[in-house]
């Protein structure tokens, strides 16, 4: 490697709930550039989830991140001329940028809704340990433990 390592940047805490996961979310959603866009999708989200839930947005937001986040994942080694799928535990800033990506991937694949709505209805999914998001955390997490004989060959 060249240069010097990249200094961690803190997050930015978002201006409506002051948390900086949503902020987080915001830049996650964002396409383009249009943070405005971005910041309305999410917000309206997490409006829509509150009144439907009757509970603080945060609250439900929490819980649904506390759902989607992986604590194992597999990867690749290569080891005597075999690939092994080799278990390993999910570093924090790495759970939540799963949990995010899996969030709007299936929030995404939903078709004919805006996307705010599409946003309301995985993160309220996930709130109560259902939906496309939280299947694929219990498919990674069972990929991990089917594969926790290799485990001796993480570094």
């Amino acid at each position: 490697m060249r240069g010097k390592k990249a200094p961690k940047r803190k997050m930015i805490n978002d201006p409506r709930y002051q948390s900086p996961i949503v902020g987080k979310l915001i830049n996650y959603v964002m396409e383009c550039g249009k943070k405005q866009t971005a910041e309305r999708i999410v917000y309206t989200a997490l409006a829509e989830v509150e009144k439907k839930m009757e509970k603080p947005a945060m609250e439900i937001f929490d819980e649904a991140m506390k759902n989607i986040s992986p604590l194992l994942e597999v990867k690749s080694r290569r080891v005597g001329g075999a690939n092994y799928q080799v278990p390993l535990q999910v570093r924090a800033e790495r759970r939540l940028q799963l949990a995010f990506r899996w969030m709007l991937t299936a929030a995404r694949s939903r078709k004919g809704k805006p996307m705010a709505e599409k946003l309301a209805f995985e993160i309220m999914e996930a709130a109560q340990n259902r939906g496309d998001a939280v299947k694929k955390k219990t498919d990674v997490q069972n990929m991990a433990a089917a594969n926790r004989a290799f485990a001796h060959f993480a570094r």
